[in-house]
C-alpha cells in the first residue's frame, strides 16, 4: 500500500545522467572505437553531455570536436565497435549517483514502485539493470526500442504505467534531457529536470515546463515532502 503521505503511485527515472552517471563507460567505449579506427582520442568532459542523444551523437560530437571527419560508412563502422565494446563492458565504471541509493531505499520502503524509461536500447539496459541489481527492484524498465516510440513521445511513459498499473498524473518522473521532460508533461506526469545530468552547454532546463529543478538527487525526497504537506 502507498503511504498516505506520499502523494505519487510512483516514481520513474530516466537512467543515464538521472540514476546512473554511465559516462565513464560509454567515453572509454568511444574513445576505445575512435582510437580502433585511427581516429583521434578525445576529452570525455567534452562528449559527456551528449550522452543523452545517443552513440552516434557521441561520435558525431567527438568527430566534430578534433576536426576529424569521417564517411557515413566509417560512422557505422566505429558506432557498431563502440556499441559491442560497450555491451562487454557495461558496468565497468558506472554507478548510482550520490543520494540515488538512499531514495531507491526510501521508496521502497514505502512501498512505492520505481521504475526505469530510457531512450536506451534493450540490448544494452536489461544487461547494465542486471549488472547494478536493480532489475529485480524495479517496477518496470521501458526502453527505446520497448515501444513504437521513444522519447519525447509519451508512449513510453504511458507504457510504464501501464505495466505498473497506476494512473500517469499520479506519477513523477526525474529526467535531465529536454525529451524526458517534453515526455513527462505529454504523459500527464508531473516532472522533475534533474540538473546533475548530461546538459548540453545550450540547454536551459529551467525553460523545459518541469515542476521544478533538482540538482542532487537528495532534493528529490524534499521536493516531495513539501508537495505531500502541501496536500495535507
Amino acid at each position: 500500500m502507498m503511504s498516505t503521505a506520499f502523494p505519487f503511485a510512483c516514481v520513474l527515472f530516466d537512467l543515464d545522467g538521472t540514476l546512473l552517471n554511465t559516462a565513464p563507460d560509454l567515453t572509454t567505449a568511444l574513445n576505445k572505437a575512435l582510437a580502433h579506427f585511427g581516429y583521434s582520442e578525445v576529452l570525455a568532459s567534452g562528449i559527456t553531455p551528449y550522452i543523452s542523444y545517443g552513440a552516434a551523437v557521441m561520435i558525431e560530437t567527438a568527430l566534430a570536436s578534433s576536426e576529424q571527419s569521417a564517411s557515413e560508412a566509417q560512422k557505422a563502422d566505429i558506432l557498431q565497435w563502440l556499441l559491442a565494446y560497450y555491451e562487454n563492458n557495461i558496468a565497468v565504471y558506472t554507478h548510482l549517483y550520490d543520494g540515488m541509493v538512499g531514495l531507491l531505499a526510501t521508496l521502497e520502503a514505502q512501498a512505492i514502485p520505481w521504475g526505469v524509461v530510457t531512450n536506451k536500447r534493450e540490448r544494452l539496459t536489461h544487461p547494465l539493470m542486471q549488472a547494478l541489481n536493480l532489475t529485480q527492484r524495479s517496477a518496470c524498465i521501458i526502453c527505446g526500442d520497448t515501444t513504437a516510440h521513444s522519447k519525447p513521445h509519451p508512449e513510453p511513459m504511458l507504457a510504464a504505467c501501464q505495466q505498473i498499473q497506476v494512473s500517469p498524473d499520479s506519477c513523477l518522473y526525474i529526467g535531465d534531457a529536454q525529451h524526458d521532460i517534453s515526455a513527462g508533461i505529454a504523459a500527464n506526469m508531473h516532472t522533475l529536470a534533474a540538473t546533475w545530468g548530461y546538459l548540453k552547454p545550450d540547454d536551459q532546463p529551467e525553460n523545459w515546463g518541469a515542476d521544478a529543478l533538482v540538482h542532487q538527487p537528495s532534493e528529490i525526497l524534499a521536493w516531495i515532502n513539501n508537495q505531500s504537506h502541501a496536500l495535507n
